[in-house]
């Protein structure tokens, strides 16, 4: 992004209270120089009562324009003001202020916002079609930039907000391969603070701070999901086998080596290998073993 032209800096203004009190004083001296006058012509000098008159609606008309520069500004509030289109300052104190009267003022909120991106299609890095939406915590940091630096600062930063979300989307897979890369699914809280720096130097020459970011959606799209859902339920049958096969091995260890240890039966060779098998099964099985009782020995 390009530097910014203007900074901002706080304007000269001084306390509203005064100023319109000074002005309804104003107010009430026209009139009552205007009457003065229509009096005096009443009484038969015209030569006096006439510039009577017009001084009282020159101050009746001075004390109108004075007091349009009075300005009310709220809390999380600023008001930028421009004298003839130079940049002359913003007002950030809160309660009646009061400017030069020639000057326009904009108002400008500095409070927190959320924008919310709508649903996103993109292709993760493993070429996926995914479906992504975030929302965005932000505040206008810099009112002069917010103002002058982009044309509509609150479309500037819905648009740059997509385009870091596709960006992010794009660079990092739904599903991590290997356990140490980075996945938009196992990896929410470092891409998002990721998606938020990326925000932060995209939204910066309109004066806005990225304050959080966070995923608001986040799923495989309509045409896939059935496939990575049973790509995921595969993984998980798998790895489930893995756990209870290595528990099995651990117990067939176990039970051979206390039956060695306390000397309950002396196993040959091929007697250790149909036990292990039996037990195998048993432990592993998905269902319930049915029992077969063998009436002779094991070489009958």
């Amino acid at each position: 992004m390009p530097k910014p032209q203007v900074r901002e800096f706080t304007a000269h203004s001084i306390g509203g209270a005064l100023a319109l009190l000074l002005g309804l004083l104003g107010l009430l001296a026209g009139i009552g120089v205007i009457i003065a006058g229509a009096v005096v012509a009443k009484d038969g000098t015209p030569g006096l009562g006439v510039p009577l008159i017009i001084l009282g609606i020159l101050l009746f008309i001075g004390s109108i324009f004075a007091m349009c520069g009075l300005n009310m500004v709220a809390p999380g509030e600023a008001r930028v003001v421009q004298l003839f289109g130079r940049y002359t300052g913003t007002i950030r104190t809160d309660g009646l202020r009061w400017v030069n009267p020639l000057t326009t003022r904009e108002k400008i909120s500095t409070r927190v916002r959320n924008h919310e991106t709508a649903v996103l299609k993109v292709n993760d890095a493993y070429g996926n079609p995914v479906e992504l939406a975030a929302v965005v915590v932000w505040k206008v940091e810099d009112t002069a930039q917010a103002v002058f630096e982009v044309d509509d600062f609150l479309e500037f930063v819905s648009t740059q907000t997509e385009a870091a979300v596709r960006h992010i989307a794009i660079e990092y897979p739904y599903d991590a391969r290997e356990e140490h890369d980075l996945s938009l699914r196992g990896n929410a809280e470092e891409i998002t603070e990721k998606l938020a720096a990326e925000l932060s130097a995209r939204v910066q020459a309109a004066g806005v701070r990225i304050i959080e970011s966070r995923f608001t959606h986040l799923a495989y799209a309509p045409e896939i999901a059935s496939a990575m859902l049973q790509r995921q339920q595969a993984g998980a049958v798998v790895a489930a086998r893995r756990e209870i096969v290595d528990g099995a091995v651990g117990m067939v260890e176990a039970a051979l080596a206390r039956i060695t240890e306390q000397d309950i039966v002396e196993l040959d060779e091929e007697r250790k290998a149909s036990m292990v098998s039996n037990l195998m099964v048993v432990l592993c099985g998905d269902r319930a073993p049915q029992p077969v009782l063998n009436t002779g020995s094991l070489y009958q």
